[in-house]
């Protein structure tokens, strides 16, 4: 009787933790386009402590970071969304290019070398940036 009991509890609060998890990242994303960063960060932080392999909580939080020019925190979540998926275009071209702000040339040059091996969306602005990279290098 008192498994029963366990197992309907279980049944009835297992879809609620489930849907909290998804309820954070979808509130964060609200918040982010309504420009309300504080929030937004806030409920990104909390998807990510419950779902730690969401890369796209990740990459809103180098947005927000980009946003106030926190290039260290920018870049350090940038990683993480390429470490959980090495293919996400978005992350590495904004990486790419924060590297070439502070003048990493070479790391930037080989972030968009990758890049452009596996590209769909982000083609013609990583060749855009490579050729900025090149230039940069004659300099």
């Amino acid at each position: 009787m008192i498994r029963l009991i366990i197992f309907v509890s279980i049944l009835i609060l297992l879809p609620n933790l489930t849907f909290a998890k998804m309820n954070y990242f979808s509130e964060g994303l609200k918040y982010f386009k309504n420009k309300e960063f504080d929030k937004a960060k806030f409920k990104f932080e909390q998807d990510i402590v419950f779902n730690p392999k969401n890369e796209k909580a990740y990459l809103y939080l180098s947005k927000i970071f980009n946003s106030r020019e926190n290039k260290d925190l920018e870049e350090k979540n940038l990683k993480t969304v390429i470490l959980l998926n090495p293919r996400n275009e978005e992350a590495t071209y904004n990486l790419a290019k924060l590297k070439l702000e502070s003048s990493d040339f070479k790391g930037s040059k080989e972030l968009i070398d990758k890049l452009l091996i596996f590209c769909k969306e982000y083609c013609k602005k990583s060749q855009d940036l490579k050729i900025k990279i090149v230039n940069s290098l004659k300099k």
